[in-house]
This record gives structure tokens, C-alpha cells and sequence, in this order.
């Protein structure tokens, strides 16, 4: 799989779009977690592959967000995306906003998880400590199952992306919270470099 982009030009790429800190944290957060599971589900050798798809999969929603996915395609293809990263990119809102099918193990796991890490990260903003480091699954399933709480994460999203997976719900909760923890460091370390620059 191939994006055509280093890592610092889908970043710049990013940025030419994007500067609100809540849309650059989602898609640092979203990069982080989606290397994590290159690795956890043996696709090591993707996996910046599979960050890339992650950093850019919300390139056009801060300016266009009501053409989300639709536009994407126009600006990736300015910044050099290959093909195949701008099909992975815009199957993440297939159904919703766009009629991109997920195909590949990759483009199921982000459509997956893009909404969850809205979801756990809200909730962790809510802990004493701003912190994923000290949550377990639990918390995730209870904040998940109240619909008052971060309503605009949905729901049926999550569940249809791990049934794509074949996943029960837990797996995803659990693997999706494993990742976010893993790469929180990393997260708040390229979010301390924005905020400086």
C-alpha cells in the first residue's frame, strides 16, 4: 500500500486545512492508534501507511464539513495522494457521507475506530487525571451505552465497524483504549510541538 507522501507532507498537507488544536489532536490521535494496530494485527511493515490514512482521514470536515469525503478526494490529489489513500480515506465515512466501501482490513479498523477515539477521548477529559492511562474497558462500555454522553460519537458507527471486523464490541473497546494508552506520550508530545510553533 502505497500513499506517495512522507509523513511530513501529508502533515503539511494537513495543516494547509486544518488549524483548529481539536481537529489537529483528532488527527494526531487517530494516526497514533492507527499504527498501533499495523502492528497488533500484523501489518507492521504498513504502518506508515496505515498513520498517513489516519493523520488525513478528516482533511476537508474543518473547512468543508458539509462535503466531508467529497471533497477529500480533490485535496489529496492536489498534495500528491496516491489512489489507494484517498479510497482508504474516504471509505471511513461510508454510509454516512460517503459511498466508498470499506475493502481492506485497514479501511475497516479506521472506520472502526475513528469514532471510538472521539469517544474515549472525551471521556478521559472527564478523569481527574485528563488521562487514558489509568481507564479500563469499563469506563469506555459505560460512557458508551449513555447516549446523553459525547452524543455526536455514534454509536452505530462503532457497532457496524466492528461487526465489519468481526469483532465483538469489547475487542474493539479494548484494543481501540490499548492504543490510544500506548501512543498517549507521542499524542501529547506532537500536540506540545504545535502549540509551540
Amino acid at each position: 500500500m502505497e500513499s506517495n507522501l512522507t509523513r511530513e507532507e501529508a502533515w503539511n498537507l494537513l495543516k494547509t486545512y486544518n488549524q483548529e488544536e481539536f481537529h489537529l489532536r483528532h488527527a494526531v490521535t487517530v494516526e497514533t492508534v492507527m499504527r498501533w494496530y499495523a502492528e497488533e494485527l500484523g501489518y507492521g511493515e504498513e504502518k506508515e501507511y496505515w498513520g498517513i490514512v489516519g493523520l488525513l482521514h478528516d482533511i476537508d470536515f474543518e473547512q468543508f464539513p458539509e462535503e466531508h469525503c467529497k471533497k477529500a478526494p480533490e485535496l489529496l490529489e492536489k498534495g500528491g495522494a496516491s489512489k489507494e489513500l484517498i479510497h482508504s480515506v474516504c471509505s471511513h465515512g461510508y454510509g454516512v457521507c460517503s459511498d466508498v466501501e470499506p475493502v481492506h482490513e485497514m479501511e475497516k479498523v479506521l472506520f472502526a475506530a475513528d469514532e471510538l477515539t472521539g469517544l474515549i477521548w472525551a471521556a478521559a477529559l472527564m478523569r481527574p487525571s485528563k488521562s487514558v492511562s489509568d481507564m479500563e474497558v469499563s469506563s469506555v462500555k459505560k460512557k458508551f451505552k449513555d447516549k446523553r454522553f459525547a452524543a455526536g460519537c455514534s454509536r452505530e458507527i462503532i457497532r457496524t465497524g466492528a461487526e465489519q471486523l468481526g469483532w465483538e464490541l469489547n475487542d474493539l473497546f479494548d484494543k481501540t483504549l490499548r492504543a490510544m494508552q500506548a501512543g498517549e506520550k507521542e499524542i501529547e508530545e506532537k500536540m506540545a510541538e504545535i502549540s509551540a510553533s
